[in-house]
């Protein structure tokens, strides 16, 4: 059984009324979840997989902006309405399981239980200094130096059954979010593994642990954990379709 630590420590009959108005849906690696200038009325909570943010150029091609991880929230910037535009699409990086939450639950709840509005701002806080992070590095860093960053960061959001990150994040998703090209990617991808930095198995890409003396920093177990250990769940436990 799923249980996100956001909402762990409400009563018993609150949680209840959280399943019955929250919807499971599983998504196939490249789906759409949310395509940009969509209306949504849910915040989008990942259970399994990884959803990325892609912003649209009407001259370049498209760029990810940043990865939604396992419970990690996609919602507007304000909860002022139950019902919210978004300016970026949202888009499966892997199969996943997304439980989508009415924004009007979720106001009830930040309403009744304020730790839930300084926990939402605070996983907020956190994505926005990631981005600015990886704007900073886009600015800074050779391409190689960045793209070895980039993979580091991928063991963390997406990590394999074997260590590494899931050989199903493509070369092109990388490109799209360290601004670089596929070609770009590709060669500095070479490079590595041609050095021993990088090596592949059948279960995903493995980095050298140099690539870990980096200013990324992995979300604090309350964001970046499942939160189900052990604990009776609120939400039943999803089932990401294969892709």
């Amino acid at each position: 059984m799923y249980l996100h630590t956001l909402v762990a420590d409400l009563p018993q009959a609150e949680r209840a009324a959280l399943v019955q108005a929250t919807e499971l849906r599983s998504y196939r690696r490249n789906e759409t979840v949310l395509a940009a200038d969509e209306w949504t009325d849910c915040i989008y909570c990942v259970a399994g997989g990884l959803l990325r943010v892609v912003a649209h150029g009407s001259t370049s091609d498209d760029v990810t902006t940043e990865f939604i991880r396992q419970d990690d929230f996609f919602f507007g910037s304000s909860f002022s309405e139950d019902r919210y535009q978004v300016a970026q699409s949202l888009v499966a990086a892997l199969p996943s399981s997304v439980y989508l939450i009415p924004v009007s639950e979720m106001r009830r709840l930040c309403a009744a239980h304020p730790e839930i509005s300084l926990k939402l701002l605070e996983m907020a806080m956190k994505r926005l200094s990631a981005m600015r992070g990886q704007l900073r590095r886009i600015s800074s860093l050779p391409s190689e130096d960045l793209v070895g960053r980039v993979l580091h960061q991928l063991s963390q959001l997406a990590p394999s059954t074997s260590g590494g990150y899931d050989k199903r994040i493509t070369q092109a998703v990388i490109a799209s979010y360290a601004g670089l090209s596929r070609e770009v990617v590709n060669k500095a991808m070479r490079n590595m593994e041609d050095r021993g930095l990088v090596r592949r198995d059948e279960h995903g890409l493995h980095v050298s642990a140099d690539f870990a003396a980096t200013d990324f920093e992995p979300l604090p177990p309350e964001i970046g954990s499942t939160g189900s250990t052990g604990q009776t769940g609120a939400m039943p436990e999803p089932d990401p379709r294969a892709d």
